[in-house]
């Protein structure tokens, strides 16, 4: 996956969250409902950062960038700076 498509993915998912919290406002869905559909769009917009931050770093170290792999949601979630 390129960076163009990460990209995309990232304004997909931010299209989600807002789309789930208006569903919310507008009755559409539980609070329970909207909250189990947005930790998995966060969860999965995190991820797709985190691709991005690791093709990137990859690009600088003069590595190639098409070698980063996204990590499973436990380890990009429990990351410790």
């Amino acid at each position: 996956m390129d960076d163009k498509t990460i990209h995309q993915h990232i304004n997909e998912l931010v299209e989600e969250e807002h789309r789930l919290r208006q569903a919310l406002q507008d009755g559409e869905l539980s609070a329970s409902e909207e909250h189990a559909k947005l930790k998995a769009a966060e969860e999965a917009l995190d991820q797709a950062w985190d691709l991005l931050r690791q093709r990137e770093a990859r690009r600088n170290a003069g590595e190639n960038p098409d070698e980063a792999q996204e990590r499973p949601v436990d380890e990009v979630e429990h990351y410790r700076q």
